[in-house]
């Protein structure tokens, strides 16, 4: 029987995400060359770095999209490298991944498609649990009237917040953010990086945000990271690298 997979099992003192010496190339072309990070529990660390700096590209090596070719990711205190078929799944389950175009089901309501995902993983949940908990995962977005919508009639910022519902439904421990407010007007970006502390406070969620959106960095970040040419070039808070010396960092704030 596989091994069950919490966040619990991390311990209080560790690490939920501990990745050691990751290296990563695409046709022999260096992505990623010696990448060390940890993130801690109900902790926001905010991923900055040119366009083809690999932010994504080390957000999907956490949930096994892309496999790395060195180096060792440690999600919960489990190497996910060595987890069976299903036990990866088990993590999956524990982190939630919010694309950037929120990649909702054309064809479904916005409340099938929050369901989607219960039925899929929870077989024995009757209807009306699954109503309960679609309409919850709303409410803590704010968008309960949109249930009956389909994607085609939301807007850019209600597309993102019916994704983050969905993603939230099966109440990860993790949230990875890529580019979330990529594509959305200055007012929604701020609703969105308000929703993302909340939930952080709220529920206590470690996150992982990819962004080029330096208000969403300032308003969520307990902690930034700068890539490089692959590797960490800065690390600290906002105001620290907004304040460094470092004259390619500073490029980020101007």
């Amino acid at each position: 029987m596989a091994e069950s997979i919490s966040a619990g099992s991390a311990g209080p003192d560790k690490p939920v995400v501990d990745i050691r010496d990751l290296k990563i190339s695409f046709n022999r072309i260096p992505i990623l060359s010696g990448i060390n990070l940890q993130v801690r529990h109900g902790e926001n660390l905010v991923v900055l770095g040119k366009s083809g700096s690999g932010k994504s590209v080390l957000i999907k090596c956490l949930v096994g999209l892309v496999e790395p070719d060195a180096g060792e990711i440690r999600v919960f205190d489990k190497d996910i490298s060595n987890l069976s078929y299903e036990q990866l799944n088990e993590v999956r389950l524990k982190v939630g991944f919010l694309f950037q175009n929120a990649a909702l089901y054309d064809s479904m309501t916005v409340g099938d498609n929050l369901a989607f995902p219960l039925r899929y993983h929870f077989k024995k949940l009757k209807p009306a649990q699954i109503r309960q908990l679609v309409g919850e995962a709303l409410d803590s977005v704010g968008l309960q009237e949109a249930i009956d919508k389909m994607p085609s009639e939301l807007s850019g910022g209600m597309s993102k917040r019916v994704g983050l519902a969905r993603t939230l439904i099966l109440k990860p421990d993790i949230m990875l953010y890529d580019e979330p407010t990529t594509g959305l007007d200055t007012a929604t970006s701020k609703e969105i990086s308000a929703l993302i502390l909340e939930m952080q406070r709220k529920k206590n969620i470690s996150s992982i945000i990819i962004t080029h959106d330096m208000h969403c960095a300032k308003t969520t970040a307990d902690r930034l990271v700068v890539l490089k040419e692959g590797v960490i070039a800065a690390e600290g808070s906002y105001d620290q690298l907004r304040d460094g010396d470092d004259p390619w960092t500073k490029t980020f704030f101007e």
